[in-house]
């Protein structure tokens, strides 16, 4: 990647929080990022489908654009307001949760994106943006979720309990 498409990288993404009610417990869909970088990660790797929305890009759209380009389903529901977080490196995502639950036929059908690897070899490879999705329930979705996500859960719960 060039220093000038490393400037025009958008420093706002936007996402959707899938949730649903099961046995009495709320369970969050979380998705793992594919490529060789987190291929062994997992606590603290995962996170919300969401991405880089360019200038004066309507967030919502944004949103529910990269929840289905990430998994291959379509986004409906009523719309939670989450508001939004910074994370570590500097990026602020604007979320939404909504509640809903995978088809029983679901498969993931994630976009790819192409990087040099193995590094330096000058050959190039496609990885899916996604390598999986997965409902967690509350205490592990806090220990998944990179740290600066948790207070959409927190929200989230708010949010549904002044209901």
């Amino acid at each position: 990647m060039s220093a000038e498409s490393i400037r025009k990288r958008s420093n706002i993404s936007a996402g959707l929080l899938m949730f649903r009610r099961k046995n009495n417990s709320l369970e969050f869909l979380l998705v793992h990022p594919g490529g060789p970088f987190w291929k062994n990660k997992d606590d603290g790797a995962w996170t919300i489908p969401k991405g880089e929305a360019a200038d004066n890009e309507d967030l919502m759209t944004r949103a529910q654009i990269e929840f289905e380009e990430e998994l291959g389903l379509k986004p409906s529901g009523s719309w939670i307001p989450l508001g939004s977080i910074k994370q570590k490196g500097g990026k602020t995502v604007y979320a939404w949760a909504f509640e809903s639950d995978l088809p029983n036929d679901f498969e993931l059908k994630s976009n790819t994106f192409e990087i040099e690897w193995p590094p330096r070899t000058g050959k190039v490879a496609e990885f899916p943006e996604i390598d999986q999705p997965e409902f967690c329930r509350d205490e592990v979705a806090r220990r998944k979720i990179n740290p600066a996500q948790i207070p959409f859960l927190d929200r989230l719960r708010d949010a549904l309990a002044a209901k």
